[in-house]
């Protein structure tokens, strides 16, 4: 993995040598200005600003939310008097002196006060990416893709602990951030990262990518950030292999391939290449669907290129159930079998759950949220193929398809104003021996604080009923 000095004001973080700075990390942090750009709801930056406040910084939290919106974050900040905020805005005036600015995901790519940090010489960093430069002697294991980096992340991290690694989970992971780690690992250790797009800008401005690379997919997403640009979405992605060095490890998908040598030609020549046939059939895997096999497969080179025998790796493989909000079976109830894939925010996603779970016409979807302006016409085709009825939960996105929907004769379309408005009629459309599949497809803003929110409050509202 490159690791390349930053700019010069930035160099209180690189006195001595990474390994100083990895074992007295207080230190260096410790009296410098630090402006964190975005708190947010899911934990990273609240555990970031903890991490900073510790080590003795004196840190500037400014965020477009209102104190109210930020209220839980902001009450778990309040014992640390080092800490200023300025909330439900950005000014101009505070991008223009400090000693770092810590991005949050999703910042604009035009920002206008990161370009004006970068005008005053103030180094931008993000969580993850600036962990990564920390750690001397740490290896980097680097998950990215649009959609089964989570699975993947979380196959990789448990063959490598089933094997009895040192090893440590971060990047996208609900409720944590990364920088807060250099607080545990030591050399030698490995630390496997789920990387999304706006993760790995970070990554392109440090010019680093990880030591092993796994790229699961490349399909439409974000492209309301991205202004319709794939090109774009797939640079940002393209971070995880596109700084590697002589001797890092470079695994994609065959689905990947194509974009690679568009765009990379010469990175392609050494990316390793795997698809789903790379696991036996004779493996009996928990979870359902071809795409869970995909990813199976890719964690699986992944953990072979780092030393893990096949033994340990078929046992986690076999073994391994859903993540949380990811086509996870919550329980039945009166017969009919209940999914929460809360994460599935892409009609992609949703295709891949129907497809996984359709082995005959009996689901009952829950769909709906708000629109990323992606084509919905192939879930669309599947909906009256796999599907039973679905029940629509409103937004900006159920607008957009609510024509098409009702034109399908042979499938039942109801609508709901509250999620359990939602469930509650999916228990009248299903009957014993169906499916309950909540696997919305679209983002959640509107009626819910994010996807994890989503799923949160699913689970709250099936759990309320009686079984």
């Amino acid at each position: 993995m490159k690791q390349q000095r930053a700019v010069a004001s930035f160099a209180f973080v690189w006195s001595g040598s990474r390994m100083t700075v990895m074992k007295n990390y207080a230190k260096h942090f410790s009296g410098k200005y630090i402006i964190m750009l975005g708190l947010g709801l899911l934990g990273r930056g609240l555990n970031d600003a903890k991490f900073f406040a510790e080590c003795g910084a004196k840190l500037l939290i400014t965020d477009m939310k209102s104190r109210k919106e930020l209220m839980t974050s902001l009450a778990a900040l309040k014992p640390y008097k080092n800490i200023r905020y300025v909330l439900g805005e950005h000014r101009f005036s505070d991008f223009e002196k400090g000693d770092m600015v810590l991005k949050a995901a999703r910042v604009p790519l035009d920002s206008p006060y990161i370009a004006l940090a970068r005008k005053h010489s103030i180094p931008i960093e993000m969580d993850a990416s600036l962990f990564a430069r920390l750690a001397e002697g740490v290896t980097v294991v680097g998950i990215t893709g649009t959609r089964g980096k989570t699975t993947t992340t979380h196959l990789v991290f448990n063959m490598l602990k089933a094997a009895g690694k040192r090893v440590y989970l971060g990047g996208n992971i609900r409720d944590m951030a990364t920088l807060p780690l250099i607080k545990k690992i030591r050399k030698g250790d490995i630390v496997v990262l789920e990387l999304d797009s706006w993760q790995l800008q970070g990554f392109g401005d440090a010019k680093l990518s990880p030591h092993v690379a796994v790229f699961t997919n490349f399909l439409d997403d974000h492209l309301d950030y991205y202004h319709g640009n794939r090109n774009l979405y797939f640079r940002d992605k393209a971070h995880i292999f596109a700084h590697q060095n002589k001797g890092d490890i470079c695994i994609v998908s065959k689905q990947v391939i194509p974009w690679i040598k568009k765009k990379y030609r010469t990175h392609a020549k050494r990316c390793i290449s795997v698809n789903e046939t790379f696991v036996p059939r004779r493996w009996k895997l928990r979870v359902p669907g071809e795409h869970f096999r995909a990813n199976v497969a890719l964690a699986s080179a992944a953990a072979k290129k780092l030393g893990i025998a096949v033994s340990v790796i078929r046992i986690v493989a076999e073994s391994f159930a859903s993540v949380g909000g990811r086509l996870e079976r919550l329980r039945d109830v009166r017969g009919i079998a209940v999914y929460n894939d809360t994460c599935a925010t892409t009609p992609d996603a949703t295709c891949a759950a129907l497809l996984a779970l359709g082995k005959k016409k009996n689901i009952v979807l829950i769909l709906g949220g708000h629109d990323k302006k992606l084509d919905m016409a192939k879930l669309l085709g599947l909906l009256p193929r796999y599907c039973a009825s679905v029940v629509l939960l409103a937004g900006s996105g159920t607008d957009r398809i609510r024509v098409p929907m009702y034109k399908h004769k042979k499938l039942a379309v109801a609508e709901a104003a509250t999620l359990k408005e939602a469930v509650a009629t999916a228990f009248v459309c299903a009957k014993k021996g169906d499916i309950i599949l909540f696997s919305p497809a679209f983002a959640s803003f509107g009626m819910f604080k994010n996807e994890y929110d989503r799923g949160d409050q699913f689970i709250a509202v099936l759990k309320s009923m009686r079984p």
